[in-house]
């Protein structure tokens, strides 16, 4: 089978590998697209990849992965959208613009919501896998372990606690605590590590870059997976990374979060956020996060990158490899005007 995993945004590198090391394991070939904007970020430079749609587009292949909203729909194969996030509150998240054949969900909020577009449009398949980017989320990792005790040894702390905001400028708390972020990083106890989206403000990251305290570290890591790994609690807002660290069963804090299945400690309020904090690492945490991981992503077996492969071999069997899709002149000659 030959498979395009089609990479817009460096923060889907991550979200698209385990896909590509499972596809290798059968012996798959695989094709990276990768647009030159974000090629030097690119941090597989063994694997085959191009940011050519006229190569794409020679590639034929049987399936395009995308971890995002479009694709070009001249393109051969199976197009499969898979995640890119699991806060299902934020704008146009279960909006549909029939560039895609299958839907991969993560749990049933997601898989019963799509469902019922499916059932509505009558032109797209959904099936509940898991999502491959937080496999190594629930695998125990002896490298993680012995990261995360060096740090606690280096900075002679007890707690890590991550700071990872939003983008969004309507969702932000960026530009509201940072004086927050600062007192936390100056307790002895606490050592707080940033983590930005690849889309924040520079005027915001120059406000905490400026922060020079010992116990603060900015993560420029791609992948948020092992920080959220080593983390003792998190501070975000309107953010998918809150569900994907709650899966740990472990707390959060967000300010002014527009969730709506909140199962964790949300204030209306910067000035809150540190007692807050302080309080819940000092055994005080009251909330059972049990029902959020039901349904979020209840398959903790760290196997769902065997689950999607399967699932796009599957539609493929059934249903052939398409070579064209239909869809309205609008989508048509906005996919032109991206891509072509």
């Amino acid at each position: 089978m030959k498979l395009i995993l089609f990479c817009n945004l460096p923060y889907a590198f991550s979200m698209l590998k385990p896909l590509e090391d499972e596809a290798k394991k059968r012996g798959y070939n695989l094709l990276w697209y990768v647009p030159s904007a974000i090629i030097e970020e690119f941090p597989y430079p063994n694997s085959n990849y191009t940011s050519s749609i006229t190569e794409l587009e020679s590639f034929k292949s049987d399936a395009i992965i995308v971890p995002g909203n479009d694709v070009p729909y001249w393109l051969q194969g199976v197009k499969v959208q898979i995640s890119h996030g699991l806060a299902g509150e934020k704008k146009d998240h279960f909006r549909i613009r029939e560039y895609f054949d299958l839907y991969l969900t993560q749990g049933p909020y997601f898989t019963d919501r799509f469902q019922a577009l499916a059932d509505k449009h009558k032109n797209f398949e959904v099936i509940e896998t898991g999502w491959c980017r937080l496999d190594r989320l629930f695998v125990r990792d002896k490298v993680i372990e012995t990261k995360k005790k060096e740090l606690l040894e280096k900075y002679n702390v007890k707690n890590i606690v991550l700071y990872a905001p939003t983008f969004s400028p309507s969702l932000t708390s960026g530009d509201k605590l940072v004086d927050t972020i600062d007192r936390l990083s100056l307790n002895s106890d606490i050592l707080v590590i940033i983590k930005f989206h690849d889309k924040m403000s520079p005027k915001i990251k120059e406000k905490y870059q400026s922060l020079e305290n010992k116990n603060l570290i900015i993560s420029n890591e791609k992948d948020i997976t092992p920080l959220l790994m080593i983390s003792d609690l998190m501070i975000s807002d309107t953010s998918s990374v809150v569900y994907e660290f709650l899966l740990q069963d472990r707390p959060v804090v967000t300010l002014n979060t527009i969730s709506d299945t909140i199962n964790w400690e949300n204030l209306n309020s910067e000035s809150e956020v540190e007692p807050k904090v302080l309080d819940i690492l000092n055994g005080n945490d009251r909330f059972d996060r049990e029902k959020t991981i039901n349904l979020y992503h209840p398959l903790t077996d760290g196997k769902s990158a065997i689950r999607m492969i399967d699932a796009i071999l599957d539609y493929k069997n059934r249903h052939g490899v398409p070579t064209h899709r239909r869809l309205p002149p609008l989508r048509k000659w906005k996919m032109w005007r991206k891509y072509a």
